[in-house]
């Protein structure tokens, strides 16, 4: 895949997918992968062979610059409103709320390595090519990310763990 075009038709939904896994928001992924290919571009011609580890680490980059410049304060609300799901779906979605909740209170470099390892399937030679940082920084990242959610509250009483 050497052409441009052809790389960005056939790999733009799953970079969209990787970017959301990371920021939790369909707008801003899709402003992250337009930003990624357009810095792709530019530097097209000077890349060598499968230009996946070099797309997904200026995904990794540029989302860990945008969420280090971003205020993450709360906005307090009086009343949480109350929705009703139909059917045997509450669980599943509880489980999945908890699940991104946990996801989402890792570093940002924390959150990359679980994206890019489960989600992506990427191995954990891959993730460190991706995020341009050395085998032992992935495998330290992910075992303190593991930890995290190994003792988050949401995710041991999803699965049933709470002692």
């Amino acid at each position: 895949m050497t052409d441009y075009a052809e790389y960005v038709a056939q790999r733009h939904e799953r970079l969209r997918r990787t970017a959301y896994l990371l920021t939790r928001d369909w707008a801003i992924a899709e402003d992250l992968v337009q930003t990624a290919l357009a810095k792709a571009w530019i530097a097209w011609r000077r890349i060598d062979g499968d230009p996946d580890p070099y797309v997904y680490r200026i995904i990794a980059n540029t989302h860990a610059s945008w969420w280090r410049r971003r205020w993450r304060g709360e906005i307090p609300t009086g009343e949480l409103p109350d929705r009703a799901v139909a059917g045997d779906f509450a669980g599943d979605v509880a489980n999945r709320e908890a699940l991104w909740m946990a996801i989402g209170a890792l570093s940002g470099r924390q959150r990359a390595v679980v994206v890019l390892h489960y989600f992506e399937e990427m191995t954990l030679a891959q993730v460190a090519d991706v995020l341009g940082c050395s085998l032992g920084t992935v495998k330290g990242q992910l075992g303190r990310a593991l930890t995290r959610l190994r003792v988050d509250q949401g995710i041991q009483m999803m699965t049933g763990a709470e002692r």
